[in-house]
């Protein structure tokens, strides 16, 4: 899988320069997971690596806090994932996750950044089995072997693994990610995840430049402004 994950995930949180849209992103995305999966982060991993990608981003304590504690009262917002895919500028392949409480609304919203950058979205599955959907899991670590051979018998289905500079990233499909990370904790006890994120990785690259590329930009900004959007991935390659 080499390192397309890396360039070709638009993280909400990382591209916006309005701190207040990433802490309210980071809130909704901690509130749903909590709610869903329990408030405790021993007991729910998604939670807890949700937390840590958090504090990297700097998202400060109160607003997990807050997050954690609406989940826990029960009430709140009914949140739920949506997920639309198109092609952006240049025919590049765009997969578009969202967390709503209306999707008639943020359909039409998503639609509207398709329109106005002269892009086309599509139905459900049009350009999405084109990536994989894994879980990646990076950390320090010089013994490949070793964490291979945890996960295998753990019976985690290993995608990929690559050992670079001191350290490890691990690929498994999405739906054994809570086993891969269950079974490296179990085996080598607390680990620092640089990396601990589900995503779409593309198979292939579509290479944009000059207008498309100047389009992209504009289209990955108008996405970026809506508060639905948590998170952009694309095949381009600039």
């Amino acid at each position: 899988m080499g390192r397309a994950y890396q360039n070709r995930k638009v993280s909400m949180a990382k591209t916006s320069d309005a701190k207040a849209k990433v802490y309210s992103k980071y809130g909704r995305e901690i509130y749903v997971c909590a709610k869903s999966g329990g408030i405790d982060p021993l007991g729910n991993l998604a939670l807890r690596g949700l937390i840590d990608r958090a504090k990297k981003d700097q998202v400060p304590t109160h607003v997990i806090e807050k997050a954690i504690e609406k989940a826990k009262g029960g009430g709140g917002e009914d949140f739920a994932p949506a997920r639309y895919e198109g092609f952006g500028p240049g025919g590049c392949m765009v997969i578009i996750d969202c967390l709503t409480d209306n999707p008639n609304r943020t359909f039409g919203d998503v639609r509207l950044c398709f329109t106005k950058t002269k892009c086309k979205i599509g139905t459900q599955g049009v350009v999405s089995h084109m990536f994989d959907h894994a879980a990646i899991l990076a950390f320090e670590h010089k013994d490949e072997d070793a964490i291979l051979e945890a996960l295998l018998s753990a019976d985690v289905d290993v995608s990929d693994i690559e050992s670079e500079a001191g350290k490890i990233t691990v690929f498994t499909p999405q739906a054994d990610y809570f086993k891969a990370k269950q079974a490296l904790m179990d085996t080598f006890g607390e680990i620092n995840f640089e990396v601990d994120e589900i995503q779409f990785i593309p198979r292939s690259a579509t290479a944009i430049s000059g207008d498309d590329l100047e389009m992209f930009e504009k289209f990955l900004d108008m996405l970026n402004d809506l508060d639905d959007v948590q998170n952009v991935y694309h095949d381009a390659e600039f």
